[in-house]
């Protein structure tokens, strides 16, 4: 198991440490905060391998930290002599028996900490350091890679060629099908090495016979015309046979089908539905490490449901699992306390909310609960009318929308304030919240809310009482009756609060689309100018 990681100058991390949870990681965060480099970091480390190549063949100058490069450049080029960037990327892993050649305190936190691990770098080849001496200013950037090395080693130092048998990985990137010839990579490792060795053995060799055989029986009678050519140098005969050395093994012509139909034309979808349960079914026997991106992709809402299903019966005890995801359907259902919010050197953890919170969110996976948690800052509502005021209210004020802001106005459509306070509370965020008094004393209505209320960071506006228990009242005391019938374009013979009570997100809408302003309820501005700042 996974109990540290540490980033250092690779893509979008300078110096990023993640503490996994024991068994279950579910990975988010906006685009471009690092879901994606952190999988791809983790892999790197305990495979040395990116997109099934070597890391030395991939190497590239745009995994090295965008900004560590540009201060490089801009202190070579006041005339400092600062170091190379370098890449450092280190695994932590739990003090097992069984890791034990893996352990040494060659590491970042050395001599504190002597553990298993493996680390990847990439740093400057001392080989090439007349070649470093002689790159001119206007060369720094890109970086010449070519003059760097990579270095996979374990924490005691002892150079690693490939995967130490102890940390079986699969990686499933459900996003793209990356092919070698029609087969992803990634399955064509699952289904091998989940294979006994005895199974591997006797498919090799009824391989070899069968090329053998074929040298035998349909090439002899080309071979035979061939053999008067006499083309070669010493007149000896030219012959055709088929390959048997190991670039020509088995795997890559054994192709899997399903339904009858090979495995890389299938759908997408099915395709990711496939890796995910060969991976855990072969994981859950060993210990296994499995690195999930984005399930969601290509993917129904039914088909969705299957494969986390699929997911939460195969995980097993002795198996660690990483899920990068943008789904809130996917953070609900496997549980939002196993979540890590990507978005800064740190990665925000749920893991103190209550068990009944946390089945909660459980028994509503439809709810958008990822677009509550990467807000900046929230505006709860109860309703979709609502949500249509406070955006009309807050632009009205502001000249732009909240989004623009960075703030994100969400219907609670049913849900407990008492949950989402909880959630926003852990994740030390900025809310504001309306609501109706619904002829309730605001005493009554603040009292659950406690625990979670903050002077300043999380409020909640409620409706005067004297001025109606719902919206609609609360608009009708606000303004007159005239401006209302002109902007909802109601005649004078329908009755006002009647009919803004039968058509409610109609009327929000025709308010919003107006060219004249109403005056809003107060608690809406005060609400407004609260999450402003």
């Amino acid at each position: 198991m996974i109990e540290k990681v540490r980033i250092r100058g690779y893509r979008t991390h300078k110096d990023f440490i993640f503490r996994p949870n024991p068994k279950l990681n579910l990975i988010a965060g906006p685009n471009e905060s690092g879901k994606s480099t952190l999988i791809e970091a983790i892999a790197l480390a305990l495979t040395g391998r990116v997109n099934g190549r070597s890391a030395s063949e991939e190497l590239n100058p745009y995994w090295f930290n965008i900004d560590n490069v540009n201060s490089f450049v801009a202190s070579r080029r006041r005339g400092e002599n600062v170091a190379w960037p370098e890449i450092h990327i280190e695994v932590f892993l739990q003090n097992k028996s069984e890791l034990q050649t893996l352990c040494g305190a060659i590491n970042s936190d050395n001599p504190v900490n002597s553990c298993p691990g493996v680390a990847f770098s990439v740093i400057p080849n001392p080989e090439y350091a007349d070649e470093f001496q002689a790159i001119s200013q206007e060369c720094l950037s890109p970086l010449p890679v070519e003059f760097f090395k990579t270095e996979w080693r374990t924490f005691a130092d002892t150079p690693l060629t490939s995967r130490p048998r102890q940390l079986s990985t699969a990686i499933i990137d459900s996003r793209t099908v990356r092919s070698a010839s029609g087969v992803d990579y990634h399955m064509r490792y699952i289904l091998s090495d989940g294979l006994d060795p005895s199974d591997r053995a006797a498919i090799s060799v009824a391989y070899r016979q069968i090329k053998a055989d074929m040298t035998n029986t349909t090439l002899r009678p080309v071979n035979e015309r061939m053999a008067g050519l006499n083309a070669t140098l010493h007149d000896q005969d030219i012959t055709l046979a088929m390959d048997q050395s190991s670039r020509t093994s088995w795997e890559g012509a054994v192709t899997p089908h399903v339904n009858q139909i090979p495995f890389g034309l299938s759908g997408q979808g099915q395709q990711a539905a496939i890796k995910i349960s060969l991976a855990m079914s072969r994981s859950s026997q060993k210990a296994g490490i499995v690195m999930i991106e984005e399930p969601e992709n290509h993917m129904t809402h039914s088909s969705l449901v299957k494969v986390i299903s699929r997911i939460e019966s195969l995980a097993s005890d002795d198996q660690q699992l990483f899920i990068a995801t943008h789904s809130s359907f996917v953070v609900n259902r496997l549980g939002v306390d196993r979540i890590h919010l990507l978005g800064s050197e740190v990665a925000k953890k749920l893991s103190d909310l209550r068990p009944e919170t946390v089945a909660y969110f459980q028994k509503l996976p439809g709810y958008d609960t990822l677009r509550m948690a990467l807000a900046q800052k929230v505006v709860l509502v109860e309703g979709p009318s609502d949500e249509i005021l406070f955006e009309r209210v807050y632009k009205d004020l502001y000249n732009v929308s909240p989004i623009e802001n960075g703030i994100d106005v969400l219907s609670m459509r049913g849900l407990s304030f008492a949950r989402c306070f909880e959630l926003c509370s852990e994740l030390g965020q900025m809310v504001a919240a309306l609501r109706d008094n619904d002829g309730k004393e605001p005493a009554d209505l603040l009292s659950p809310l406690q625990d979670w209320l903050e002077d300043g960071i999380r409020e909640i506006f409620i409706g005067d009482n004297a001025k109606g228990n719902t919206l609609e009242p609360q608009l009708i005391n606000h303004n007159s009756e005239d401006i209302l019938r002109r902007v909802l374009a109601v005649t004078s013979q329908a009755d006002i609060l009647t009919w803004m009570r039968r058509e409610k997100t109609e009327a929000a809408l025709r308010i919003a689309k107006s060219i004249e302003c109403i005056t809003p309820p107060s608690y809406m501005t005060n609400a407004a100018v609260f999450i402003h700042g």
